[in-house]
Parts: structure tokens; sequence; C-alpha cells
């Protein structure tokens, strides 16, 4: 029998790599992935898995939507908000599950952030783009899935923060080592708690919404390893390396400073949307919001909240604490010659495709 096919776009993003391997390792599916550059080296990565074809163009564009959908059973659509800009974001999500309609897709999973303004009560401290974007799409989605769901079934997958943010260059997480050789986490997080997530648990969930498509219609599933305070996550890289770490809580102001971004702090949080367009937020805006969340979210009390006891039960093998994530990256980079994780955190490499680009690209 040959394998489903899933349109995927956003497949050469960092969570985009691990959904599509876990989608194609055993053949059950083949994925047509959507990329401005084939010949990239995400690209090529993803190629050499097997059961891939890669399409050139843009998720900006319905032609290319369209050629994307066409043939295909299945869908993933996770838009890169750093990309469009919240405002485009918005219209290409809603466009590609009216797309995918047309084109006769049967199931549509759609890559999902909380909407954290509402969740907040419309409280204007919790306002961030890239997090309010993907959140409103998602619910409007499951709204058009009463009326559509004989056509197309449909499903979110809720994400966060990725835990190896933490030990990655170019992202607002990223420690400092200190003279004395104590790694420092410096973060305006208070006494609250990020739910991150593991990207290697990304190949399971997404696979378990495709193979559980009854059970998983009109979901959102909503991950993370555990809702982790950064006291806690120091103590585990000491507990795991051996070497001494800390975190130190920082008002938002000395944060700006030692991330050391100057005026583009001011610029757009989406490098393809103007900065005159009042629809916009800047990077300093954006991700104010972002850290009140957090800061309101401890001990999974709050505004952004998680449900383990069904993570659970989808999930039994899942990473449970940063404690785990961090055995098992340690032992993984040991096995590939890439240092311990003390070792790396000398030398923070990018694992977001952003910080990777450089913040550069068109859409």
């Amino acid at each position: 029998m040959a394998p489903s096919k899933v349109f995927v776009v956003g497949g050469t993003g960092a969570q985009g790599m691990p959904i599509i391997r876990g989608l194609v390792k055993d053949n059950a599916y083949s994925c047509r992935v959507l990329t401005r550059d084939v010949n990239s080296a995400r690209a090529q990565q993803l190629l050499a898995l097997g059961n891939i074809e890669l399409r050139t163009g843009t998720f900006a564009s319905e032609k290319d939507l369209r050629n994307g959908f066409r043939g295909c059973e299945y869908a993933f659509i996770n838009i890169d908000g750093f990309n469009a800009g919240e405002k485009t974001e918005i219209f290409w999500a809603m466009r590609a599950y009216e797309l995918a309609l047309e084109e006769g897709v049967k199931f549509f999973v759609y890559g999902n952030l909380d909407y954290g303004y509402k969740m907040g009560g419309y409280d204007p401290q919790y306002r961030c783009g890239h997090y309010d974007g993907k959140g409103r799409v998602g619910e409007w989605i499951l709204r058009q899935n009463k009326d559509n769901g004989r056509h197309m079934g449909v499903a979110l997958f809720t994400t966060g923060p990725y835990i190896e943010m933490v030990l990655a260059a170019g992202t607002v997480m990223a420690p400092v080592i200190e003279s004395d050789g104590t790694l420092v986490w410096r973060v305006p997080l208070g006494d609250g708690a990020v739910p991150h997530v593991a990207l290697e648990d990304y190949e399971y969930y997404v696979r378990w919404l495709f193979d559980h498509q009854t059970e998983a219609n009109g979901i959102d599933l909503q991950v993370a390893i555990d809702h982790i305070e950064y006291e806690e996550l120091a103590a585990a890289f000491t507990k795991v390396t051996g070497k001494p770490a800390r975190y130190e809580n920082i008002d938002l102001e000395t944060h700006w400073k030692l991330a050391n971004l100057g005026p583009n702090l001011d610029v757009s949080a989406g490098y393809n949307a103007r900065k005159e367009d009042a629809a916009t937020l800047s990077i300093r805006q954006n991700f104010t919001g972002f850290w009140n969340l957090w800061r309101a979210s401890g001990g999974n009390r709050s505004v952004i909240r998680r449900d383990y006891t069904l993570l659970d039960r989808i999930h039994p093998n899942r990473i449970k604490s940063a404690e785990e994530w961090f055995r098992r990256e340690e032992e993984r980079g040991l096995q590939a010659g890439l240092g311990s994780f003390y070792e790396r955190a000398g030398d923070l490499r990018p694992v977001l495709k952003v910080s990777e680009d450089g913040w550069r690209g068109r859409i």
C-alpha cells in the first residue's frame, strides 16, 4: 500500500524536522514539503529521510498552497510568525485551511500556540503577537470544524518554547558563563514557570494525531514537558553535568540591556511586517507579553496550563522533567562527538531557523 501523503508547511523549521521524521520513518506516510529553497541544508536533510518531495514556494501564495494540497490526503501547517508578522500570518493560516478544504484534504493539523491574551482575560500585559496570531486562528479553525468536519477533520498542535532554547544562540533564554565558570540564566521570569517542550517529543505527538484521526478530530493537543521553574532548570543542569549553574531573576529593562539589541528592540517582531503598520508589534512589545505570560504561569495554576495526565496517556514515554532532558541531551552530544553540555554552553549554536538565517528572508 502506498503511504498516505501529507502536505507540510514549515517543514524545515525546528519543529518541522522531527515531525516529518516521525511521519516518514516507517513508510506509513510520505511528505510533500513547501520550502523557499530546496537546496538549503535543512531541505536536503529532509530529502535524505526518504519519502520526501520538496516543492519550491511560499505559504503566502494561493497557487503554491493549492498545488501543495492537491493530491494530498492530509496536511500539517505551521506558518512562521517571525517571518510573516502577526497580521499576515492570521490571513494566510486561515486561507490555508480554506484551500485545504477546497482541494479535498481529509485531515488538517495546525501548528498552534496559546491565545495568551485571551487566557489572561484580555489584559494587555499578556499581549504577545506571535502567540496571539496563532491562537486566534486555532480557535477559528476549531469553530469551522463544527460546520465542515464531515468534509475535513482538524486538530490543533499547541506547543510552547522549545527547551532546546535554554542552551541555544539567538534566543531570549540563552545563558552566559561567568568568569568563575558558573552557567547563569538571567531572565525576567520571577517565580513563574515556562511550559517548555522537547523537540524530540514532537515526532511522537504529531504522528499520534495522524494515526488516531477519529479521536483527534476537533481537539487542541496542548503539549509540554512540565511547567519548568528556572531554579529547577539550573539545579538539573548541575545535577547532570556536575558544573555550577544558577538562575537570576531580572526586570525587563535589564533583560533588554543584557540582550544587547539596541535599536533592534523597536523593529518589527516579524521581519517581513512593516514597522509603520499599526498592527505590527515591536520585538520589545512582543517579548514583554511573552515573559509576562510565563511569569503568571507558575505551578500550572494560572494563565497557561497543561493537562499532564492526558499527555501521559497519549505519550507514556514523553520527557517529563528538565533533568531527564539534560541527561538525554548530554548522552546524545557525547555520542555524536559534540562534547558535554557544559562544553557546548560555551559555544552556543542556533536551534531556531530564524536565528540560523540571521533574521533575514522573504515570505
